[in-house]
């Protein structure tokens, strides 16, 4: 009897060995299929857009040069506080002050170390221009985006002096970014 007993356990953990491994075969087989359908897929689908915009001419090929491969470089200034033009001269007030802090980006390295050749020139430029402004000239968004845009071309002009005066001077500097912005 005690024959028949070690017969019997041992039968079925064949059958659930045997399951076992169906089971597992028909998932990776399940998985496979899955990831060539998907290949295969988003392949045609990219072909099929490929051909399309070969069909109506609108393929246009983007050749990326050195420059925007790199990352931009920040060069930030030390905070500018300066007071800020009086907005009725001839009335007594109490003086406001601006306090920034400048982010000049540029494109490359070099030109990063070209605009701290020029820094004294730089920050005397900046002072000069935000001395000039007025408080209500500065407190609206746009205000200020004419303020970066103003400095920008302040940079542009002092390191490319060829530049002509009010004009979109080119240079290094791509943007201007304020980091820290007060008005008091």
């Amino acid at each position: 009897m005690a024959e028949a007993n070690d017969a019997e356990a041992e039968a079925p953990a064949p059958k659930k060995k045997s399951k076992l491994i169906i089971i597992v075969v028909a998932a990776v087989v399940l998985l496979v299929a899955a990831g060539a359908g998907a290949f295969l897929l988003f392949k045609n689908s990219k072909s099929a857009d490929d051909a399309e915009a070969d069909a109506e001419g609108d393929v246009v090929e983007v050749k990326r040069d050195k420059k925007s491969d790199a990352p931009p470089v920040y060069v930030k200034l030390e905070m500018f506080t300066t007071n800020l033009a009086m907005e009725n001269p001839g009335e007594q007030q109490a003086a406001q002050y601006i306090q920034i802090v400048v982010e000049l980006k540029v494109d490359e390295a070099p030109d990063g170390e070209l605009l701290k050749q020029y820094m004294p020139e730089i920050r005397n430029g900046i002072l000069r221009l935000l001395s000039s402004k007025k408080p209500s000239d500065l407190t609206s968004t746009q205000g200020k985006d004419t303020l970066a845009e103003e400095i920008r071309n302040a940079v542009n002009g002092i390191t490319n002096p060829s530049a002509k005066k009010n004009v979109k001077a080119k240079g290094p500097v791509a943007a201007v970014l304020f980091s820290s912005f007060i008005i008091q």
